[in-house]
């Protein structure tokens, strides 16, 4: 970023990793850094927007910002707010089912405590676009809550458990400052020799990935540094993975018939937001996947 930031007023504290985290993404996702900032910038003009150090702060934060604007000049994720919902949503998840999966498989590292909390800020994120969804409230504190447990087992030696053993009945602040720590471990003093014993197994359902999540091919959480963990993500399939399109859509009539209610509409653009993200990244198979539930849904009224 062109403009250089004053250093953060103590009121500002509960800003530091969401403003971390877009300086991480500066390079690697510029739209993710972007919202970041927006995010940062709109908490901070409700939390102080008078006291000089704050004003003086939120200034230069506003000049990053209108750059970068700038910069990514008539990016859809930045001038259509249903995109840029999408594609950070997605991203949030995809950071968030990496962590869960090395969770349940007793893989417990720096890299996917910080991709769970990370998770978590992310999904604050989303707030920019308006009143978050129930299935991203539970998203953000259960991540929050696992990148803490986690990281305090580890530090402590103790083994921690997979799963959501405990999160239910576990008396949690989402703003406690261990929380915050765990994005920030030291490496020299992680745990990286650390064995987990015998894991509890659990069916949790409780949390729900929308149909279609997809993120970028380059997020952190997807290739991480030292894990010895490849990617189950085929960011190009091949023309044979494709799915096959339902031959009864060529003949679909336009609505009509079909009595549509305003929730059908709602699962309808969720699935073309989802179809269009996808497309951003070339993955073909989730976009047809998707914009065949759209046309569904549409002409029959059904799913």
């Amino acid at each position: 970023m062109a403009a250089q930031l004053p250093p953060l007023p103590a009121q500002f504290k509960s800003l530091q990793h969401h403003l971390r985290t877009a300086q991480e993404h500066d390079k690697r996702d510029p739209v993710v850094a972007y919202y970041c900032r927006l995010y940062a910038m709109q908490s901070g003009m409700k939390i102080d927007s008078k006291s000089p150090e704050c004003r003086k702060f939120l200034s230069k934060l506003m000049d990053q910002l209108e750059t970068q604007k700038k910069q990514l000049g008539d990016c859809d994720s930045i001038t259509q707010e249903i995109v840029g919902s999408a594609h950070v949503e997605n991203y949030a998840l995809k950071m968030f089912l990496y962590a869960d999966n090395e969770d349940r498989a007793g893989r417990f590292h720096k890299n996917m405590i910080k991709s769970f909390y990370t998770a978590s800020l992310l999904l604050d994120t989303l707030s920019v676009f308006g009143e978050l969804t129930e299935e991203n409230v539970q998203h953000r504190k259960y991540a929050r809550w696992k990148a803490t447990y986690i990281h305090n087992c580890l530090k402590s030696g103790m083994t921690p458990e997979s799963g959501p053993v405990g999160f239910e009945g576990e008396n949690y602040d989402e703003d406690d400052e261990e929380s915050s720590s765990a994005s920030n471990l030291d490496p020299e003093r992680s745990s990286s020799t650390y064995q987990p014993g015998n894991m509890s197994t659990s069916n949790y359902t409780g949390i729900q990935i929308p149909p279609g999540a997809h993120a970028p091919a380059n997020t952190p959480a997807e290739v991480p540094h030292n894990t010895g963990v490849a990617s189950n993500v085929d960011a190009h399939p091949s023309p044979q993975n494709l799915p096959s399109v339902d031959p009864s859509l060529y003949n679909a009539q336009p609505q009509g018939e079909a009595r549509l209610t305003p929730e059908d509409f709602a699962r309808a653009q969720k699935y073309c937001k989802y179809a269009g993200s996808a497309l951003q990244y070339e993955d073909v198979n989730t976009a047809v996947e998707n914009l065949q539930k759209a046309l569904k849904l549409l002409t029959s009224g059904k799913e």
